[in-house]
């Protein structure tokens, strides 16, 4: 056998697909799996969603890439129907989710640097954060298993725990920028913020003159039922990193600020060459037509409450595997009494994928188009899985 050619970075499930529609994927051996986990809540609107290919092919028979140096039709047509939903008013497109959180770390800091301020470059950040593996992005994670062996961390972030109030009070100092946030932490095991913490971190922010940075990479595009997970507690922040969800599939994210915050980027202070490519913007383009349509987020909200209300009831019937059930809308996690990665195996061995995530939990992330009957489809599964390791069940079948 020849010698492995890729980098040895992950630990992959010995599984093939070849195909895959809506919640289905297709082994090359032809086993059919329900794909709960969407590529980690990167496919949106499923697998080879009509829309979608549709706007694919079209955009490939004209042009793929232009680069920056010109005008891109779409990039002005997708950024204005962003500002229009949301509230930002201007957007950088990048091609993943690292890249829109360096585009908004560098946006933060450049603001306090074009108002006077170039010693305020710290960013608090939150323990249990996950905000993509650039240098930039695991310090600002900080989490010791993605910062080991790469040398120095990158300097300014200040990590406090999540949810802490008093602890984000007190590592405001005169050289702190802003404050970073998933409204939903998702590698940290789906811990939501509070209403009442994102309302506190706002006021702070207004108090002392810095900026407020959402990452609803996982969150948002619909995730939690509403457009994004900020709205929920009613608060906007100053920049939001965009990414996963917004291209269905396709290499796509973004940062999102308004006029003020972004006001200190100006040419040449920040770049890319694939960024906002023609084939992005027309998948772009393409999520939001679903997405935003009359009736698609009352349809997640209808099947997250079914799921929700199905996992619940598994956690009462197997409460020796399942100890609690986390998370909003179609991001819901199962935070295990056994071990996280056996309760995955089980599930996989009936054919059902998930995520694993922090505080030994699994994300079940299912597109959003997934419907009431694939979501109790996949409950049973889970139930299966679940009734496998339970001590009760194990009694009742020796």
């Amino acid at each position: 056998m020849a010698e492995p050619a890729l980098f040895e970075t992950y630990n992959r499930a010995p599984l093939r697909f070849e195909r895959g529609e809506g919640v289905w994927l297709t082994t090359e051996s032809g086993e059919r799996y329900m794909d709960f986990a969407a590529g980690i809540a990167v496919n949106s609107l499923g697998h080879a969603h009509p829309h979608l290919v549709a706007a694919l092919k079209d955009q490939a028979d004209k042009l793929w890439h232009l680069s920056n140096l010109y005008d891109v039709p779409g990039q002005e047509k997708l950024a204005r129907r962003l500002t229009e939903a949301t509230f930002a008013d201007r957007v950088f497109f990048t091609n993943s989710g690292a890249e829109a959180l360096e585009a908004s770390i560098k946006t933060a800091r450049r603001y306090q640097y074009a108002k006077g301020h170039p010693e305020r470059f710290h960013i608090i950040t939150f323990e249990g954060a996950f905000h993509g593996r650039t240098l930039a992005a695991i310090a600002a994670g900080g989490q010791p298993k993605y910062l080991e062996g790469f040398g120095p961390k990158v300097q300014g972030f200040d990590q406090v725990p999540f949810g802490d109030l008093d602890a984000v009070k007190a590592a405001i100092t005169e050289a702190t920028a802003a404050i970073l946030i998933e409204p939903i932490q998702g590698e940290g095991g789906l811990r939501l913020a509070s209403k009442e913490f994102l309302h506190a971190l706002r006021q702070l922010c207004d108090e002392h003159g810095l900026l407020l940075i959402l990452d609803e990479v996982q969150c948002g595009v619909g995730r939690t039922c509403k457009f994004f997970a900020h709205e929920w507690a009613g608060i906007t922040p100053d920049i939001m990193a965009v990414a996963k969800g917004i291209g269905g599939g396709f290499p796509l994210g973004a940062c999102l600020a308004t006029e003020e915050a972004a006001s200190g980027m100006k040419p040449g202070t920040h770049g890319t060459t694939y960024g906002g490519n023609p084939l992005a913007m027309s998948v772009g383009n393409a999520v939001l037509d679903v997405v935003l349509a009359d009736g698609f987020l009352e349809h997640v909200q209808d099947v997250a409450l079914v799921f929700r209300q199905g996992l619940e009831g598994l956690k009462d019937r197997f409460p020796d595997v399942i100890e609690e059930i986390r998370g909003d809308g179609l991001m819901l996690g199962i935070k295990a009494k056994v071990a996280n990665t056996e309760l995955l195996m089980a599930m996989r061995e009936e054919h059902l994928l998930g995520v694993p995530a922090g505080d030994n939990v699994i994300r079940l992330l299912p597109p959003l188009t997934v419907t009431a009957e694939e979501a109790r489809e996949g409950l049973a599964r889970i139930e299966r899985a679940a009734g496998s390791l339970s001590k009760s069940t194990l009694r009742k079948t020796a």
